[in-house]
This record gives C-alpha cells, structure tokens and sequence, in this order.
C-alpha cells in the first residue's frame, strides 16, 4: 500500500510539474512573439518616419501613413549627433536612454511599458538617429489578462489533478482494503469461504481468482486430512479390536498348539486386512496432500471409477457396488477428462463410501455414461436419505444430517468431493428423498484428443 501511495504521489507530482511547465511554455511563447511583433510594427513606423524626414513625402510614405494604424501613445523622434557622438539637437527623445541606444546601428528596447525602436542614418555629411517608442497595448492589456487567465487555469488544473487522483486512489484502495478484509476472515475454521470476483477483468479479480484457487487446494489437503482421520478412526478400529481380543483369548489360558496357531491364523488374517484398509486410506490421504496442485492431463474416467470401486471394498470389506456401464458411449474416447487421476479417484471414492455407508444393506449403484460435450456419473444409494430442510446445508464443512448420528463420520468427505470437481471445472449435484436414498450427480467435461 505505501508503495502505492509513493507512486500515486509520483505521478501527481509529474502532472503538476506538467501542467505548470505548459503553462509557462504558453505564456513565454506568447510573450516573446507579442514582443517580436510589436518591434517589426515600430521598426516598419521607424522607417516611414525616416523617410518622410529624409525624402519627404513620397506616395508610399503618404499611402502608409493614411492607411497604418497609429500605436497607443506613439511618438517619433530624432537625434542629430556629432562626429564625436554628442548631440547636437534632439527632438522628443529621452536623454537619460541614450545609453540603450545602438548609435551605429538598429536596436530595440524596453523602458516599463513602452517599446523603443532606433535606427542609425548618415545623411548629407551629418549623422541622425530615428526612433519611434509606442506602449503595447496587448502587453499592458491583452497579456495581462492571459496571465491572469492561465493562473486560474493552472489552479483549476491543479485542484482537478489532486481530485481525480484522490478519488482514483480510492476507488483504487477500497476494493484492496475489501479484499483484505474477507482475507483476513478466512482461517482454518471457515477455509470453505471465498473471496468476492466481480464481472470485470481487472487486476484484483484475477488476484480474487487466483487466491480463490488456491484456497481450493489449500482446503482439499485440510479435507483430506479431516477424511483420512474420520475414515481411520473406523474402519482401522474393527481389525484392531478383533486382533487384541484373539491375542487376548489366546492368552487367557493354556492352550494346545493347534489353538495357538489357529488364533495365530486369525491374527494374520486381521492385520492382512488392516494391512489393505490402511493401503487405501493412506493412498487417499497422499493423494489429496500430493496431487491437488499438479498439472492436469487427459485420463480415462472409466478407469478412475474402477479403481476408485476398488479402494472402497480395500477399506471395507462389508460395502458392496453395482456398476452400469451400460450408457458408454461407443467411442471411448468421449471419456477422456483433462485432470488429476489421483484426486478424481479421491472423490469419486469418498462419494461411493458414502452410498455404502449409509444405506441398509452397504449397497451403492453406480452408472457411468456420457454425453455432447462431457461424461455423467451417477452414484445411488437405498438408504436413510436426507431431511429436506437440510439439503442445503449438506456442502458445509463438518455438517451432518440429523439422520446420521449412528453412522461414523465427520462431514468433510462430500464438500472434499464437491471441491475436487468444482477444481476440475465439473459440477455435484445432490437430490434425496428421506427414507429414500440419495443420488450423486457429477457432470465433467469431455476433451477431444488429437
């Protein structure tokens, strides 16, 4: 902001510097041609009057003094001087400006408001200077008056430059100062909140967006680790209590060698299992940390739904899934989506975990198909449903439904996927009937490899 602030004042200060050097390269310029212009006019006068005295009156002298103007207070006056350049008779001319006086040549000059022009004329062996002084009246008048105008000018331009950049610095700063305010409310409570974007394509949209984007990812890790703690805390805990309750019983009491190696048996059997479940969960976890900043490449959803099926039952022996593939389409390449593999099959798991957990029967019924411009995915369930005055609130963080107080879990897996497609400019749409089930819509675009 200070850095702003010195190059606010900067430009402020060039465009008074500006405005000030315009207006005194006008005044100067107009100044010097009223000042050559008015000479040429007295030296044309100075002329004529040298020639009237010298020639008499010809018909150029008499057309020129019917027809010229007379200057505001002109005069005309002449010198006779000596060899030795004292004077020997002066008519109207004053003695105390002799020193101004070329007394071999022309010269012009200024005494106050009155102009001068003299000429030096040999003539019949004698030696004569003629002069004509006149006031200007466009310096006295005309030139005041456009110094006194371009004064209130540069005033009146001063004052608009520090107003147009006062106001530009804030419209410029309250948009800044906004947007460090909805900073400054974004904390690891509330990262699910976003910063405004407007319409235009400014500058501080684009920041907008791109903050935007990161907190994307910055949220989908802070997911990923709320969904890996919620996922291990339940599932890792069933192979855990089962392996410590045979050790246990194992222990209890003496026992044959064909008991022992059968408890043993079950022990290896538990932890083989915790050993898949803990494969699954961990790959998750890596995969939200790893890969929500990567750059995205073409993939195949049908596989990244294969495989997500895949990690679910690595988890949970118990959950069941019924895919339709029925819908593909018969160019398999209309299922290519630009992205990352890793996080799509992050959330496609989360949402399929979701169908089994909640439903009866751990049954979830996925259909994949596509259509013009990208691919469909349907995930259904059987399950408890969702209250209907609760379907809005189903993105938020941490929120579960009324419904789900007997089934494990935190909240973060749905809003861990709806980000994950929203990064993969995707749309999730939710629909449930209580009682009902639940259906997952996820539409993604379709890219065209060449």
């Amino acid at each position: 902001m200070r850095s702003y602030n010195k190059l606010l004042y900067a430009l402020i200060t060039i465009l008074v510097v500006y405005t000030i050097s315009f207006v005194a390269f006008i005044l100067y310029s107009i100044t010097n041609f009223a000042f050559s212009d008015f000479n040429k006019r007295l030296d044309l006068r100075r002329d004529l009057a040298a020639e009237k005295m010298f020639n008499g009156k010809s018909q150029r002298t008499e057309w020129s003094l019917t027809y010229l103007e007379e200057l505001n207070n002109q005069r005309e006056f002449v010198v006779e001087f000596d060899k030795n350049g004292h004077i020997l008779h002066n008519s109207g001319f004053n003695q105390d400006l002799w020193e101004e006086v070329n007394k071999q040549g022309t010269s012009s000059f200024k005494i106050g408001n009155t102009f001068y022009s003299t000429k030096f004329y040999p003539f019949k062996g004698k030696s004569y200077i003629v002069g004509v002084s006149a006031e200007n009246y466009f310096y006295t008048h005309h030139l005041n008056y456009l110094r006194n105008l371009l004064f209130v000018a540069l005033l009146l331009g001063l004052l608009f430059v520090v107003v147009i950049s006062l106001l530009v610095k804030k419209s410029f700063i309250k948009p800044i100062n906004e947007l460090i305010g909805d900073v400054e409310k974004i904390g690891s409570e509330n990262l699910y909140l976003r910063l405004t974007v407007g319409k235009d394509k400014g500058v501080l949209n684009k920041l907008a967006e791109t903050f935007n984007r990161m907190l994307n990812r910055i949220e989908t890790s802070f997911e990923t680790q709320k969904n890996f703690i919620s996922n291990a805390s339940h599932e890792l805990n069933t192979p855990l209590t089962s392996i410590i309750g045979i050790a246990d019983l194992a222990l209890s009491k003496e026992r044959s060698v064909d008991d022992y190696k059968q408890s043993i048996q079950k022990i290896i059997d538990a932890a083989e299992n915790l050993e898949k479940k803990t494969s699954a969960l961990l790959l998750l976890a890596r995969t939200g940390f790893e890969n929500n900043n990567v750059n995205f490449r073409p993939v195949r959803i049908d596989q990244i739904v294969m495989d997500a099926e895949m990690t679910v039952k690595a988890i949970n022996e118990r959950f069941h899934i019924k895919t339709d593939f029925s819908m593909l389409p018969d160019d398999s390449m209309k299922l290519n989506v630009n992205g990352s593999a890793p996080l799509l099959q992050l959330a496609i798991s989360n949402i399929v975990s979701n169908a089994c957990k909640y439903s009866e029967n751990n049954t979830a019924y996925v259909a994949l198909g596509a259509f013009d411009k990208g691919v469909l995915l349907l995930v259904r369930d059987e399950g408890i449903g969702i209250p209907e005055h609760e379907l809005s609130h189903i993105y938020d963080p941490y929120f579960r439904a009324s419904n789900t107080a007997n089934f494990s879990g935190y909240g973060i897996g749905l809003p861990l996927a709806r980000n994950i497609i929203k990064m993969h400019d995707g749309e999730l749409t939710v629909s449930s009937t209580l009682g009902k089930g639940t259906t997952v819509r996820i539409e993604l675009p379709t890219i065209r490899m060449k």
